[in-house]
C-alpha cells in the first residue's frame, strides 16, 4: 500500500498516524520480532525452546513478551496435560498479518548492513 500524502491536520492523516502507533505498541521491545519469526518458522514451541531460540532473553523478558503477545492476540499459549505439565506458544491467524512486517524489517536490515559494511 502506498502511502496517501495528506496534510497533518486531516483526518485520515490522524487515523494513520494512529494506526501506526497501535502497530508499533503491538510489536514494541526487541524480542517480539525474534519471538513472532520462531514461531513463523518452527511452528508451536515450548518455552525453553523458544528461550534458547532467543539468544540472550532472559526468562524473565521472555515470560513478559509472551505475556503481551498473548494480550494482543498475536500468539496462543496452551497448557499440555504432560508430566511435568508444559507450556506450548504458537501464532494466532491475526498474527500471519505480521509476517509481511518482518520479512520487509529483514529486508531492510540486510540492505542496511550492507551498506554500512561498505562504508556508507
Amino acid at each position: 500500500m502506498t502511502p496517501v500524502p495528506c496534510p497533518p491536520d486531516s483526518p485520515l492523516y490522524q487515523e494513520r498516524l494512529l494506526a501506526l502507533k497501535d502497530a508499533l505498541e503491538l510489536v514494541s521491545g526487541k524480542w517480539k520480532f525474534c519471538l513472532l519469526l520462531n514461531l513463523y518458522n518452527q511452528g508451536a514451541m515450548r518455552f525453553t525452546d523458544l528461550q534458547h531460540s532467543a539468544l540472550g532473553i532472559t526468562p524473565k523478558v521472555l515470560s513478559k513478551e509472551l505475556q503481551e503477545l498473548e494480550q494482543h492476540q498475536l500468539i496462543t499459549r496452551t497448557v499440555n496435560n504432560t508430566k511435568p505439565v508444559t507450556v506450548s506458544y504458537a501464532l494466532t491467524e491475526h498474527a500471519i498479518d505480521t509476517q509481511p512486517v518482518i520479512n520487509a524489517l529483514i529486508d531492510f536490515g540486510l540492505k542496511h548492513r550492507q551498506k554500512t559494511k561498505a562504508g556508507g
